[in-house]
């Protein structure tokens, strides 16, 4: 705790000049819900968590906006219809308006369950304008750019500017079955502020990450992700978070979902990692996989829902903040490599 309270100071002093870009992390316990908000005070909500819990979810998410002071929100980006992003979409739009919904297009999965959360969707579509995206598309945030890198199964066809580096990882990973749900069809999407990069690809799985960085690596290196699919090993291909080199990781999970074990070795034996953030201990992992507790907003699986922030400058350098400790810890900007100590 010593260590954060004096990094403290310095994120006041690091961040103390120009406009900030902010990421709320909110704990909707396993699902998501990410509420960035742009220097010129624009909102782009990522998913809306769960339905039911009297409401939970949707009221940590206006909690989070009121914490911003953000009335409405500008964008609700629903990156696949699985109950933990799209299920507390009603609830929220009860609590607070949202101006356009944008999504990859119909749900592709079928039964009661999907019937269920598209219909739901269509009565929220009826309070917002629509918005659907593809591979390429950008939402249209002053200041930032949002560039859509995955929708519906599809993906960016070409490298983005200072990325398409040889992924030396490919080749020892194999392909997994391919996945025939939502999840696979996840709007992921790439967040660049000056020099600050946050990759946030939803629930996207291990083929559809491999195709994304292999052979070559079409998205760059980032100095902050979050993490896929809460943590499951169903995603997290190693090609994918060993290619784009990480800073700083944080797991949006909940205590008895996502947070696998593997995952967390994985993030946590990267080499350029310098903190893994998580919403939640996972009961899954042992003391050592987790990180430490300071770097935890939850540490009971019965929690007051405690959340992250990140604030970003555009010189990349960011700042993360655990609500649960009051504790922050900051990051300089990434110094730029020399291409000879880049690897090939």
């Amino acid at each position: 705790m010593r260590v954060l309270a004096c990094w403290a100071a310095l994120a006041l002093a690091v961040l103390a000049a120009g406009a900030q870009l902010e990421i709320y992390f909110v704990d909707v316990e396993g699902g998501q819900a990410t509420l960035i908000v742009t220097p010129a005070r624009q909102s782009l909500l990522v998913d809306a968590g769960w339905p039911g819990f009297q409401g939970r979810d949707a009221t940590r998410i206006q909690q989070a906006a009121r914490l911003a002071g953000i009335e409405k929100i500008d964008y609700l980006l629903m990156t696949h219809y699985h109950l933990d992003h799209v299920g507390g979409i009603e609830p929220l739009l009860e609590r607070i308006p949202v101006a356009c919904l944008v999504d990859h297009g119909d749900n592709t999965e079928t039964g009661k369950s999907a019937q269920a959360l598209s219909e739901s969707y269509r009565r929220a579509l009826a309070k917002a304008r629509r918005l659907t995206v593809k591979p390429g598309d950008r939402i249209p945030l002053r200041g930032v750019e949002v560039l859509v890198v995955a929708a519906r199964g599809q993906l960016i066809g070409k490298p983005l500017p200072g990325a398409g580096r040889a992924n030396p990882y490919c080749s020892q990973t194999n392909r997994k079955e391919d996945d025939p749900t939502e999840n696979a069809r996840s709007v992921g999407f790439l967040l660049r502020y000056g020099r600050f990069r946050f990759l946030d690809l939803a629930d996207l799985t291990w083929n559809k990450e491999l195709e994304l960085v292999c052979p070559v690596n079409r998205v760059g290196v980032v100095d902050v992700y979050l993490v896929n699919h809460h943590g499951a090993n169903l995603s997290n291909a190693p090609p994918l978070v060993r290619a784009i080199e990480p800073r700083v990781a944080i797991l949006n999970n909940g205590a008895k979902k996502g947070g696998s074990p593997e995952v967390l070795r994985l993030l946590r034996g990267l080499p350029g990692l310098q903190d893994l953030w998580q919403l939640h201990y996972s009961l899954a992992a042992s003391q050592e996989e987790n990180a430490p507790a300071d770097y935890i907003a939850n540490l009971e699986a019965q929690c007051q829902g405690h959340w992250l922030k990140l604030t970003a400058d555009s010189t990349g350098a960011f700042v993360v903040l655990n609500s649960r400790t009051g504790q922050s810890k900051s990051y300089p900007a990434r110094q730029p490599e020399r291409p000879s100590t880049r690897r090939s």
